[in-house]
């Protein structure tokens, strides 16, 4: 039995032949590898770090120009809002100034129909003076007439009937007057 231990080779055992052919085998074996494998291996590495390089600096370049497109954005948004605070206090203004002239306008017209009615007023009031003035004097000659009993001529009735009204004072019947007319009518 001794025989057959000694001949069972352990892992501590050196074998120099075994131990060059694995040497010349892993040799061969890695220039194959560098030469088939690891040279297409590291150009896929290559091309791949130089496009993941080149998707960084596009995602760099693309981050900074959103960056300017949105500041551009903020900037137009605020111009935009100036324009339009702009624009209202513009259509305010215009509204002020045309309430304003519409206003004075109103005015101007108010005080034209005012003047207007004066005037009509004082026409009308010397018509009805004039009217109660001839019916005053029929009513004289018709008294006088009656009281005589007889008929004067034209001439004699117009002395009559100036006798009889030099006593009455019309002016006092007629409401009083203000305004330009009648401003104009009393220092007449």
């Amino acid at each position: 039995m001794i025989v057959f231990a000694a001949a069972k080779p352990s892992l501590f055992d050196i074998n120099f032949g075994l131990m060059f052919w694995t040497l010349v085998t892993f040799v061969i074996v890695l220039v194959i590898l560098k030469w088939k494998a690891f040279g297409p291996i590291q150009e896929m590495i290559d091309s791949r770090r130089k496009a993941i390089a080149s998707d960084l600096d596009a995602a760099e370049q693309a981050r900074t120009e959103a960056q300017a497109a949105l500041a551009e954005y903020r900037q137009q948004l605020n111009e935009s809002r100036r324009e339009a605070a702009r624009i209202v206090e513009d259509a305010r203004r215009a509204m002020d100034e045309k309430r304003r002239s519409d206003l004075a306008e109103l005015e101007t017209d108010k005080q034209r129909q005012l003047e207007r009615a004066r005037a009509e007023i004082a026409a009308e009031t010397r018509q009805s003076l004039a009217a109660i003035k001839a019916q005053v004097a029929e009513l004289t000659v018709v008294a006088t007439e009656k009281v005589l009993r007889a008929k004067l001529d034209e001439r004699e009735q117009r002395r009559l009937i100036d006798e009889a009204l030099s006593g009455v004072d019309l002016e006092s019947l007629a409401p009083a007057e203000t305004g330009p007319e009648a401003a104009g009518r009393e220092q007449a």
